[in-house]
């Protein structure tokens, strides 16, 4: 059986999103979020418990949701994460919230969409530490699983490429519309302050936007960390020329959404800067030549905390009890 619709209801919300939104487009830089208008509930789903099971980590501890917690806005707010054996990952965790508007994914955009992206970590020996063949082994020795995949995608055998569309599915719903900022964009001019929206034009005039613009204000465009100055990393990652082989790519980085930026810090893809404060006097030195007064990096911080939307809200799944033919994880092997 499958399931291919949104409730009528959202979608004629996400339409009227969609024509206030039009309007909002040829005004300013940046849109409003839109909810999916379209998703498979069913992979929704099973997507999202497969999104918070840890079983398909070798440890059998660590799950997608370990380092995009989605209590702590779609990250795990340390400066890089924590993987298998308590190795430390090279760079700090996106947000999953919003990735769905994301160009590519990855800080290197080295998976081209959610769907790929999902089974990188699965298989990453310094994070989840698994085997996509291993992990299948998991989910086709719990019955409950078994049925749900097959009433899902309507085979009798479970495989890497409908475990990662699952996800992917169910990382399609975590957007964040609603936001002060989207509220004013769509006409209600006292969803900000006078102080934020001074932010928002220091913001716009000073050129931020010509990075961090569109309905994620950011995610869709490469760019060079240190375009001023250089920017001395703590982390060894190489950015885009991992993936290029290009020597001009070199430092490039997916510019990061700010949609929800209050809620994810440490900032940058080695987690270098601690506060807001902190992140956008560093940009504004090293990208934009440009060194913010006290007030006006203020202001700016001010129109950023507008852009935190309504968080995902949804019950938590309980997830399907292993059969005594699953194998035991050993957290300490």
């Amino acid at each position: 059986m499958r399931f291919r619709l949104v409730p009528i209801a959202l979608a004629a919300s996400a339409s009227l999103v969609i024509a206030q939104a039009a309007v909002a487009q040829v005004q300013e830089p940046i849109q409003p979020i839109i909810p999916p208008q379209q998703v498979n509930l069913g992979q929704v789903e099973l997507g999202k418990k497969l999104f918070f099971d840890p079983r398909l980590s070798k440890s059998g501890f660590i799950s997608c949701n370990s380092c995009h917690n989605l209590s702590m806005g779609g990250t795990d707010n340390i400066k890089t994460s924590i993987g298998d054996k308590w190795q430390q990952g090279p760079v700090n965790a996106p947000t999953v919230l919003n990735s769905s508007l994301n160009l590519a994914q990855f800080w290197d955009g080295r998976a081209a969409d959610l769907k790929a992206q999902a089974g990188g970590p699965i298989a990453n020996p310094g994070e989840m530490a698994f085997s996509h063949t291993l992990a299948i082994g998991i989910l086709e020795s719990i019955p409950a699983y078994v049925r749900e995949f097959k009433q899902v995608f309507g085979k009798d055998k479970i495989d890497i490429d409908q475990v990662t569309l699952a996800i992917a599915e169910f990382e399609k719903t975590l957007v964040t519309p609603n936001s002060r900022f989207d509220q004013w964009l769509l006409g209600r001019k006292d969803a900000i302050s006078a102080d934020e929206r001074a932010g928002y034009e220091l913001f716009k005039t000073s050129g931020c936007v010509a990075c961090h613009n569109g309905p994620a204000v950011g995610g869709n465009s490469y760019q060079k960390m240190g375009i001023v100055q250089p920017y001395k990393a703590s982390s060894p990652a190489e950015g885009r020329s991992a993936v290029t082989g290009k020597e001009i790519d070199r430092f490039s980085f997916k510019v990061p959404t700010l949609r929800n930026v209050e809620m994810t810090y440490p900032y940058f893809h080695d987690g270098a800067a601690d506060t807001l404060t902190q992140a956008v006097d560093v940009m504004g030195r090293l990208q934009l030549g440009k060194t913010f007064t006290k007030d006006e990096n203020a202001k700016i911080v001010a129109f950023l905390k507008t852009l935190t939307g309504d968080q995902p809200s949804f019950m938590l799944p309980i997830l399907p009890p292993s059969s005594d033919a699953t194998p035991r994880p050993n957290p300490f092997k």
